[in-house]
């Protein structure tokens, strides 16, 4: 590195060339890092929606068997009024 800085410190053109190629290199580097964000970005998306489709999902299905059951012990307690009760 010690000879790119004496070069650098020597020949005005040479520090110029040198910066664009460090410049195109930390583009490079985030142009990949911006793709890698963005491929994140889309991961958590995709879990997100997931996890809102499994929440409804189980929201239904306690709601179903609560129906199911509120129905069960609402028919228990007819017949049992009916058999013991009314007669």
């Amino acid at each position: 590195m010690t000879d790119a800085t004496d070069i650098e410190k020597k020949s005005l053109e040479a520090h110029v060339e040198l910066c664009a190629q460090r410049y195109r290199y930390l583009e490079e580097k985030l142009e990949s890092l911006e793709e890698q964000i963005t491929h994140v970005a889309n991961a958590v998306t995709t879990i997100k929606s997931t996890v809102e489709s499994m929440s409804t999902k189980n929201n239904d299905r306690l709601i179903a068997w609560g129906v199911g059951i509120i129905g069960f012990l609402t028919s228990t307690i007819g017949y049992l009024m009916f058999h013991y009760v009314i007669k």
